[in-house]
């Protein structure tokens, strides 16, 4: 049942909480955790420290939920394990506690019977570490640059929310701070470097981009332009629905000048002093990350199948029923999967969600039945449940890194994730073959 969880809080916090946020699925991740987190923390110490282990997570949990400091506290924690991220004070988070008493009878059972502690830490922590670092991710920036000013040696760059970020130094260092100064109606979107007529600069109507004259406006030639990888990017942090250049100014500076512009949703753009273009964002805010939900779907998809496929082919009957509860697992998932992303199935997500969320925990129970009862071989097991985050970690990681800038390429992605994937495989393939050639006098 501790996997169970697991299985849960994997699916409700990478997929559930992205394709049906609320109360429900909030609740779902803390009850979940609970589950989890007591037997991973005994689990830590291979020893035995139940008691000990539960009462920590209560108290633990109870403080974050009830006070800004232990909010606090978790957040910059978080951040360590699963990048950056943000825990939020929520008393009615503690309406999970009794999952604790469910923890600790679950915790007693399992201890009654005969393993290896050293086997629950290989096959548990794995999934569980995997689970556990899949909550907590830091809100999204919400500012967008409107408009921009020059007052003297100050830089303004207005947003839609009666708020600006201000510079002194050229765009060097920033402030954020609420103003009472409505961004312009029609920002500026075209000015000329002071005392020097000649080389002006504007905004590319209708899109992202900035372009230069240098006879005074009569030619003009683009100057900046986002480069075509970073296009694929934002098309998926913005749905397609990209920002445009808003508005811009100019700032002479000791023969030099600098420039400005407010680049909507993406923040600020500024060239230097030295001619180059650099795009600064929303300065001390995070960024909105590239969408690679489909991409994570994906990856969860195979982990499931290796998962389930590998621990399956050490069945030694029941192979039918094994592959019908299965495959109603995999169906469900995908059927959440679709519903977040097709708006014709958007009514239906409910629906969707509420059948994955019986239909997983309850495909694994059932399918755990079946392998003991099918006298399922030890090493498949194993080999399903050590491998299935590493499978989840080799298809999604290179997409991550594309949406840092790691890859600049998405295609680059597509191939490392596709190379690490068939490794992770092969070598599962190896070994579940090795074993289905044992004869029986070897077992």
């Amino acid at each position: 049942m501790t996997v169970a969880g697991v299985i849960v809080l994997l699916v409700n916090d990478h997929l559930l909480k992205q394709a049906w946020p609320g109360f429900v699925t909030g609740k779902l991740s803390d009850v979940a955790g609970l589950l989890v987190a007591p037997p991973l923390l005994a689990l830590l110490f291979l020893r035995r420290a139940d008691l000990a282990a539960t009462l920590a997570t209560g108290v633990l949990f109870a403080l974050v939920k009830t006070t800004e400091t232990g909010a606090e506290a978790a957040s910059h924690v978080w951040t360590l394990v699963a990048g950056p991220s943000r825990v939020l004070a929520d008393p009615t988070d503690l309406l999970a506690l009794p999952a604790l008493a469910l923890t600790w009878w679950i915790r007693n059972r399992s201890l009654a019977a005969p393993s290896s502690p050293r086997a629950r830490v290989l096959l548990t922590a794995p999934l569980a570490l995997l689970a556990v670092a899949a909550s907590g991710a830091a809100p999204q920036a919400t500012s967008e640059a409107a408009s921009v000013e020059v007052r003297g040696e100050r830089i303004i760059v207005h947003t839609h929310d009666s708020a600006a970020w201000t510079s002194e130094d050229r765009g060097d260092t920033w402030v954020y701070e609420s103003t009472s100064d409505r961004p312009r109606k029609r920002p500026t979107t075209a000015m000329c470097v002071p005392y020097k007529a000649t080389r002006c600069y504007r905004v590319t109507p209708g899109r992202l981009g900035v372009e230069q004259s240098d006879d005074g406006g009569d030619t003009w030639r683009p100057s900046w332009s986002p480069p075509r990888d970073d296009l694929d990017r934002l098309a998926r942090q913005y749905d397609d629905d990209l920002p445009r250049s808003g508005g811009l100014a100019v700032q002479g500076w000791r023969g030099g000048h600098v420039v400005v512009v407010a680049n909507g949703g993406e923040g600020i753009l500024l060239r230097d002093e030295t001619g180059s273009w650099r795009r600064l964002g929303h300065p001390g805010e995070p960024e909105r990350a590239p969408d690679t939900y489909p991409e994570a779907v994906t990856a969860a998809f195979l982990a499931g199948c290796v998962l389930f496929g590998a621990a399956g082919a050490g069945l030694g009957r029941y192979h039918r029923a094994y592959l019908a509860v299965t495959t109603a697992a995999c169906l469900s998932f995908l059927g959440v999967a679709a519903s977040s992303v097709s708006p014709a199935l958007g009514g239906h997500v409910g629906l969707l969600a509420f059948l994955a969320l019986a239909t997983i925990p309850a495909a694994f129970i059932v399918g755990t039945i079946l392998l003991i009862a099918g006298r399922a071989r030890p090493l498949p097991i194993a080999v399903g449940v050590l491998s299935a985050p590493f499978v989840y970690l080799a298809a999604y990681l290179p997409f991550e890194g594309w949406a840092d800038g790691t890859f600049g390429s998405y295609w680059a992605a597509v191939a490392v994730s596709a190379l690490l994937t068939s490794l992770v495989l092969a070598v599962d393939l190896l070994l579940v073959r090795k074993d289905a050639a044992k004869t029986p006098a070897d077992l």
